[in-house]
């Protein structure tokens, strides 16, 4: 029985062990263009930013955003090129090949009660 304990227990650290990486799902389903599981690990409450259009929206607002934006810029690559940030706290840059031009995204995640979660999602035209 407490050997249980302590196996659940560690299960629950997994997001704030130093070497799990957040971004590794979150970059595979911008990748995918995958809105809905991107949308997994979305705030109850996020920005979107979307080439200078920026939404204050719930989760259900922003996978609509994203799916709209997959839509039209239907991912060919994508890939992380910066992290940093703290363990509470993290974000990524990362370059999308999509609807035949290059994009930024930066992706700022907190650690959210049990989990990491999206608070800020941005893409822009690489200028």
């Amino acid at each position: 029985m407490a050997a249980a304990a302590v196996f659940l227990s560690c299960m629950n650290l997994k997001a704030q062990d130093s070497s799990y990486d957040v971004f590794q799902p979150i970059a595979k389903y911008i990748g995918m263009g995958d809105a809905d599981k991107l949308s997994a690990w979305f705030s109850d409450n996020l920005e979107v930013t979307i080439f200078s259009t920026s939404n204050e929206a719930s989760r259900t607002q922003a996978k609509q955003i994203m799916k709209t934006f997959f839509r039209s810029y239907t991912p060919r690559s994508f890939e992380i090129t910066h992290k940093a940030g703290r363990s509470n706290m993290k974000y990524a840059l990362g370059t999308m090949n999509a609807g035949g031009e290059m994009l930024l995204v930066t992706i700022f995640v907190s650690f959210d009660e049990k989990d990491y979660k999206i608070q800020h999602l941005k893409v822009e035209r690489m200028e």
